[in-house]
């Protein structure tokens, strides 16, 4: 007979706030504030605890497994994704790609037009998410937002528009890619 006994050990992650970055913790809500922006989250943590002491966010618990350890460092991530954010904004850069048909990319309020999509006569919809600004340049697409998960959404959600279904990809190889990923080329 195993018994198996599951360690407990206090855990505990600090991050810095740099000089220019207000940080508001109200309950589960952390507000953060800086040059760029205003970007906040809500956290449902459990038993892990939220402080914000000497110019420092610690998330602590006392008696962490395994599985509050990888939230502690899934939630300092998010925090870090934040206050990076705010400092300096996200950038995703798409491009558009054709062969056989020229296609047209037109900017409508919070939605994207893709017109003449291998030659179909109804134009694709792409929504985009509200906090993302849009700016489009011949054949590429610069997509900019305080908060990284919108603006990597709003250049995945150009990239689904364009999904070529039931062709040859090594054929067809028309549609929107990523290029550059938030300061990375790919």
């Amino acid at each position: 007979m195993h018994i198996f006994i599951k360690m407990k050990k206090p855990f505990e992650q600090q991050i810095e706030i740099p000089e220019k970055v207000e940080v508001i913790l109200k309950e589960d809500v952390l507000e953060i504030k800086g040059p760029e922006g205003e970007n906040s989250r809500e956290f449902r943590t459990g038993k892990i605890k939220f402080k914000i002491k000497d110019n420092k966010i610690i998330l602590s618990d006392e008696k962490a497994t395994k599985k509050e350890k990888k939230m502690i460092n899934t939630i300092t991530a998010h925090i870090k994704n934040m206050i990076k954010g705010v400092l300096e904004k996200f950038e995703y850069k798409v491009k558009i790609c054709f062969s056989h048909f020229p296609m047209t990319v037109e900017l409508e309020g919070n939605e994207a037009t893709i017109k003449n999509f291998l030659g179909e006569k109804i134009p694709r919809k792409v929504s985009i998410p509200k906090g993302v600004d849009i700016k489009i340049e011949k054949e590429i697409i610069t997509i900019t937002s305080i908060n990284k998960e919108l603006a990597g959404q709003a250049a995945a959600n150009f990239e689904v528009a364009t999904k070529i279904r039931s062709k040859d990809r090594r054929v067809f190889q028309d549609g929107i890619y990523i290029i550059n990923k938030s300061g990375r080329e790919i």
